[in-house]
């Protein structure tokens, strides 16, 4: 068990041996540079993140044995797909590119887990979010509300300030450059 950044808690399972077994899928994900670019003049943005998004897909019932880790007090196996396997962003990004095809790039970018609703007018934003809401509500896709954001101007995304403007540098990642003495 890890502990989360939140207090919660993580069960972390060793799945070195089954990734060796496994092929890489090399299933491209979003570039983050085009992904930030994408969100550039766009009046209002709205940041969502899915609630334990690789523990939204299923697993075929024929590979959830191959997750099966022993406690102290059983033999258990995952039927949902777990963090650490060596696929789940490249099955993940696919999964996001299928759900949202009619919506990539328009009013949606997606990275993994991490959406953005983006409007070039404020006026379109509930629009737009009503959109995305009755995809993610079709797929039965859930949101994590205490990481999402919804009609800002700005916001973090993967560890970058995206604006109306552009990109920015996030101000915790330079927080020690900021408060280094001069030599």
């Amino acid at each position: 068990m890890v502990k989360k950044d939140n207090g919660k808690w993580r069960i972390c399972i060793d799945f070195t041996d089954l990734n060796k077994a496994c092929p890489k899928d090399n299933f491209p994900l979003p570039r983050i540079d085009q992904f930030i670019d994408a969100t550039a003049s766009h009046e209002l943005l709205s940041f969502m993140d899915a609630f334990s998004g690789y523990n939204q897909i299923r697993m075929h019932p024929n590979d959830q044995k191959k997750t099966t880790f022993i406690t102290d007090c059983d033999l258990y196996c995952y039927k949902v797909m777990p963090f650490g396997l060596k696929n789940v962003g490249a099955t993940y990004q696919r999964l996001v590119n299928e759900v949202f095809k009619n919506q990539l790039e328009r009013n949606v970018e997606a990275y993994i887990g991490d959406m953005l609703v983006k409007s070039i007018k404020a006026e379109h934003h509930l629009i737009d979010l009503k959109e995305v809401f009755g995809t993610l509500r079709k797929y039965k896709m859930k949101l994590n509300p205490t990481k999402c954001t919804f009609g800002v101007g700005s916001g973090k995304f993967r560890g970058f300030m995206v604006t109306q403007r552009w990109i920015e540098a996030n101000p915790e990642k330079i927080q020690a450059i900021l408060d280094m003495q001069s030599p």
